[in-house]
């Protein structure tokens, strides 16, 4: 998968989210009719009111474990980033679980799946890799262009040069110091 600035084009994300919260309920609505027709509308209220309280155990539960793998991560001296990563996974699955439907409810099911958290995060991992790889060598900001208003070889000796940072001094002996105001106090 291509980046916005790789491909020149402009993912329209506000149309994907604008589909997703028009045709979501939309598909829900109708699973909910067609089980609704098959079992009756109390067996399916009491299925959906089931999967939300059981895929809340199984949150909970994973939750804790994967609070706790971090915590040993951490003590370890190391950085947490596939528990961070499955903790992500979890908060959508629980805000799935919660949502009414079974579309969302398998959604949030799969992703309760350690071995779908794992594909998760291999992919993501990869399509980072590769967005970083992509962009190392490349103009400032990660843009096979060179940068504007100039050439090439002064934008990259200006990226190697440290910053500057402009002031003024003023010597003052001990004695010559105001006294602090607020509750700052000197030390002896």
């Amino acid at each position: 998968m291509l980046s916005e600035k790789q491909t020149g084009r402009a993912r329209p994300i506000g149309l994907l989210l604008l589909a997703a919260f028009i045709l979501v309920p939309l598909a829900e609505i109708a699973v909910l009719i067609e089980v609704g027709g098959w079992l009756g509308v109390g067996p399916t209220l009491a299925l959906i009111i089931l999967t939300a309280v059981v895929g809340a155990w199984m949150l909970r539960r994973q939750g804790i474990a994967v609070l706790r793998r971090a915590q040993q991560q951490m003590h370890q001296g190391t950085v947490p980033l596939v528990e961070v990563f499955e903790g992500f996974c979890l908060v959508i699955a629980g805000a799935l679980l919660l949502a009414p439907g079974f579309l969302t409810d398998t959604a949030g099911a799969l992703l309760l799946l350690p071995p779908v958290r794992d594909f998760l995060y291999r992919r993501v991992r990869h399509q980072l890799e590769e967005q970083v790889r992509a962009g190392a060598g490349s103009g400032p900001g990660g843009s096979d262009q060179p940068p504007r208003g100039g050439a090439q070889k002064d934008a990259t000796r200006r990226d190697r040069m440290p910053p500057v940072i402009d002031a003024e001094f003023e010597e003052v002996e001990p004695g010559d110091m105001p006294e602090p105001r607020g509750s700052w106090k000197r030390r002896p």
